[in-house]
């Protein structure tokens, strides 16, 4: 493969070159390839439950084994591509997401789904950290920006195709949703393997955190594994101890990282208090958005009788609205600081959620959905890009990197402790998603968790965030900041996009 590919020119690739144009189709479909994924299958779950004569706690799983294993490596991802190259790392995700998602496809029944879709989770952890540091690494820094901002319109594009095509997909079948992967994984690879070149940190960490790896994968898988069974089996004495034994091991975590002399979690990062903060509000508000996205398909197809195309494409309007304005929210919050849009983007989007409860047995699209769905899109489009810029401004550009990769964790951790233990407190359960009356009061109650969880985010951001970003410390133009602003845009609503690290000269951060 090596001997095959063409190397960057001298300075890196310029714009508008064909070896560009390459490098940003094979990136731009394989974050797509993963974050699609993450959503699309929502909107497939009802079939999938049906087919596979599922209850919701497999359902919940078919969710979160994948969420759980891309949010437990995707800091050991983004390591593995700095030592060992990304275009390798990144080609290798590839490949292993599509053998797991042809597993997925011919899954006989719901045990193999789900051993399955955590075995996508890997692959996604191995190919969206290179995604976005593959065009930093490659692209000549004039050009960098640019090709940054040609990365996000394009997936922007993606996003809005996405649920389209997912819903047309299920309704033909559920399992073409994971199988359509396999020509576009074959495609990427192809392309990979001529295109692009091949990069390394020079300054990546010598040894590789495994105990630290190993300690949040079981504190995560421990802790959703006893929330969710807690819905199926009640809180028993076994599933108390999976509890326990997660909680233990995030704690071990903690202390390991600071005694690591190579962190995943560089612990000073922590130590800059509007950091913590940032990361508090995204577990917040992320938490609820993971719900949302989950139940809200479920809800318009079991109780709604929406079909699968117009369920999935239901929520099409938070993407537009994030990809239409996203940047503006960006250079606002670096014109006034990100305090207010942090904390009026939450409330906007709790106003949102409010208005999903009128979605029930006879609600319209035009009247009951979309109103919804546009309140809720322009809060996050409010919030998202400059919760992502708080996060970078708060960080030394060493740490640019690994702060990101810890701010995407924290948001997908959010999501899968929430899809496991929401519905349980909402008290949806068993084969309630066949039962309209049983389903549709569970998401009522769902929906005023996470309407409260939103608050409570708003609150913690009117609070704790304090400190201007260093644009507006420094009275230069918000253009400055554009590059991240960028970035945002293709953040979506999964959780924040990965910012790669970015050799340069080190900033001295205001604190």
């Amino acid at each position: 493969m090596t001997s095959r590919v063409q190397p960057a020119p001298a300075g890196g690739l310029r714009m508008g070159t064909p070896q560009g144009r390459w490098v940003l189709l094979t990136t731009v479909l394989g974050s797509s390839l993963a974050m699609l994924d993450g959503t699309v299958v929502n909107v497939a779950l009802e079939r999938i439950g049906g087919d596979l004569d599922a209850g919701f706690t497999g359902l919940q799983w078919t969710v979160n084994a994948y969420t759980l294993t891309l949010a437990s490596l995707i800091l050991l991802g983004g390591s593995l591509s700095d030592r060992f190259g990304r275009r390798r790392v990144f080609v290798v995700g590839v490949v292993w997401f599509a053998a797991a998602s042809l597993l997925c496809g011919l899954a006989p029944d719901v045990t193999t789904l789900v051993l399955a879709r955590a075995l996508q989770g890997v692959g996604g952890a191995l190919l969206t950290p290179g995604s976005l540091a593959i065009i930093s690494a490659s692209f000549a820094a004039e050009d960098r920006a640019a090709a940054v901002g040609a990365w996000s319109g394009l997936g922007g594009v993606a996003g809005a195709v996405g649920p389209f095509l997912g819903g047309w997909l299920v309704e033909w079948s559920w399992r073409a949703v994971f199988l359509v992967n396999l020509p576009v994984a074959v495609l990427i690879v192809a392309v990979a393997a001529k295109h692009v070149p091949e990069t390394r940190d020079p300054a990546a960490a010598p040894s590789l955190d495994w105990t630290g790896t190993a300690l949040v994968v079981t504190g995560l898988g421990g802790l959703t594994y006893a929330l969710t069974a807690a819905g199926g089996t009640g809180a028993g004495s076994g599933v108390l101890a999976w509890g326990v034994a997660g909680a233990a091991a995030l704690v071990a975590f903690v202390v390991v990282q600071r005694r690591s002399r190579h962190p995943l979690v560089p612990p000073v990062l922590f130590g800059d208090r509007q950091f913590t903060a940032a990361n508090g509000v995204t577990l917040l508000v992320y938490a609820p958005l993971g719900v949302v996205f989950v139940l809200l398909v479920l809800q318009l197809q079991v109780v709604s009788g929406f079909s699968p195309l117009l369920a999935g494409t239901s929520l099409l309007p938070v993407t537009v609205l994030m990809l239409l304005f996203s940047a503006r929210a960006g250079a606002l919050a670096q014109r006034i600081g990100p305090r207010l849009p942090m904390t009026a983007g939450p409330l906007l989007s709790a106003a949102g959620v409010l208005l999903m409860l009128r979605i029930g047995e006879d609600a319209s699209y035009v009247l009951d959905v979309l109103p919804a769905a546009v309140v809720f899109g322009a809060g996050l489009t409010l919030l998202v890009a400059p919760l992502t810029a708080t996060v970078l401004d708060s960080a030394e550009d060493r740490f640019a990197g690994v702060a990101s990769g810890v701010n995407n964790a924290v948001a997908r951790a959010a999501g899968l402790l929430a899809v496991a233990v929401v519905p349980v407190v909402a008290g949806i359960g068993g084969d309630d998603y066949t039962d309209p009356a049983a389903f549709g009061s569970g998401f009522r109650t769902a929906v005023l968790i996470c309407a409260g969880l939103l608050l409570l985010g708003a609150l913690v951001a009117a609070v704790a965030v304090r400190r201007p970003l260093a644009a507006t410390r420094r009275g230069t133009a918000p253009d400055e900041g554009r590059m991240a602003v960028e970035e945002c845009l293709h953040c979506g609503v999964d959780a924040p996009q990965l910012h790669p690290r970015v050799p340069g000269p080190p900033r001295e951060a205001a604190r």
